[in-house]
């Protein structure tokens, strides 16, 4: 083995290996170097757990040749039997490393060998990668050679495991600081914090389309039904919103109660607010036709769920507001406030969808005036629209 080769690789870890500007690229030239240093690695896999509200972790796998293929795994691959049954849960549970040859006393311990051996694998090592705050993660390692790893070779994977462990470990806080960011305030506001806009005060303008929404009846159903059933409907009420939101360019801001504000920023369709409105009220009738489509048993019976939504466009003030050191990312101005006083009287009105006069003017032909309403708060009368008939109907169906 070219001890020289090595050192350097440690060097390039510890400095952060700087020429590989993400996962797969860091793990494809780390694999590299140890190849070309004298390493025989048939096959590598690096397993991460991450915090994130669907994926319990990611995972890595490189072989010569060949890109590395990245996936990931959900809460329950923890309960599966291909997990119970795998020298991994071994790595993450006892924290210790699990060494097999294919064809020494060990080689039946786990299904996993089965496939290895199938695939010509001679030498099987699996190690922690264990993290400054007591978590571990783990790797694992395969080699083709003849009679499997040697004691020297076994001994340089090993002692590359400390610099590779610290270098995913500061990989990991900057993804995991992303995902819990994009989770709890936004793709658009977790890319501002990240880059630095965390200042009391730090804001700026920008035109979008909004987005207010609100479950009718919530207030009843919350008082005659448990608790941990009222947050079971929310998170199925607000999955119809979400998917619709964000496939058609928005960003959730916030969740109020049953109450959800989101904004479409003008600037994401090149300053076409024609278009901004016409993807927003193609999101409001997806969204309407989920809501339609849900249904929730309690007890004997069905609910069936109704929402009101109503859509403004104009200028907001977006960003950092709050007091002390607890801030909060969001937009603010009186569009917001218009959209808020539109929410609520979309329920008066028994409207579903309700526009206001520069939304609907914004894509017009399909909505019909319903006159001029007062709006608390504002000195004159607004008017607002609702989807025509027609309009409603063609949306609908093509949802």
């Amino acid at each position: 083995m070219d001890a020289l080769a090595l050192q350097k690789l440690t060097e390039w870890l510890v400095d952060g290996a700087r020429s590989a500007p993400n996962p797969p690229q860091m793990m494809t030239e780390t694999c590299e170097r140890m190849v070309a240093a004298g390493l025989p690695l048939w096959r590598v896999g690096v397993f991460v757990r991450t915090l994130h509200p669907d994926v319990i972790g990611r995972n890595f796998v490189w072989r010569p040749g060949t890109e590395v293929v990245a996936g990931t795994a959900n809460y329950d691959v923890l309960d599966s039997p291909e997990f119970l049954r795998s020298p991994l849960a071994i790595v993450f549970n006892e924290r210790r490393e699990v060494r097999a040859r294919m064809d020494g006393p060990d080689a039946r311990r786990f299904p996993l060998f089965d496939d290895l051996r199938a695939e010509g694998a001679s030498d099987y090592i699996a190690l922690p990668l264990l993290q400054v705050d007591g978590t571990a993660h783990a790797s694992s390692w395969t080699t083709k050679q003849p009679g499997g790893f040697t004691e020297a070779q076994l001994a340089a994977i090993r002692g590359l495991i400390p610099p590779l462990a610290r270098l995913i470990e500061v990989t990991r806080w900057r993804f995991t600081s992303s995902i819990l960011l994009d989770t709890y305030v936004g793709n658009r506001a977790g890319g501002r914090i990240l880059g630095g806009q965390i200042r009391r005060g730090h804001a700026e303008t920008m035109d979008a389309a909004i987005w207010l929404s609100d479950l009718r009846g919530f207030t009843a159903l919350s008082d005659r039904l448990p608790p941990e059933t009222v947050i079971d409907i929310l998170n199925q009420y607000f999955d119809c919103q979400v998917s619709a939101i964000s496939t058609h360019g928005g960003e959730v801001l916030k969740f109020m109660g049953d109450g959800l504000l989101a904004v479409f920023p003008i600037d994401e369709y090149v300053g076409d607010v024609g278009k901004a409105c016409a993807q927003v009220l193609d999101a409001a009738c997806e969204a309407r036709a989920n809501v339609e489509a849900m249904q929730f048993p309690i007890g004997e019976t069905i609910e069936r769920f109704r929402f009101g939504v109503a859509l403004h466009v104009g200028r907001v003030l977006y960003g950092n507001i709050g007091g002390g050191n607890r801030l909060d990312f969001t937009c603010i101005g009186p569009a917001v406030n218009l959209a808020a006083r539109l929410e609520k009287m979309a329920g008066r009105l028994h409207r579903t969808v309700l526009a206001s006069s520069a939304f609907a003017a914004a894509c017009p032909d399909r909505w019909q005036d319903l006159g001029e309403y007062p709006v608390a708060g504002l000195s004159q009368a607004a008017r607002v629209y609702g989807l025509t008939d027609e309009a409603a109907a063609a949306l609908a169906a093509d949802v």
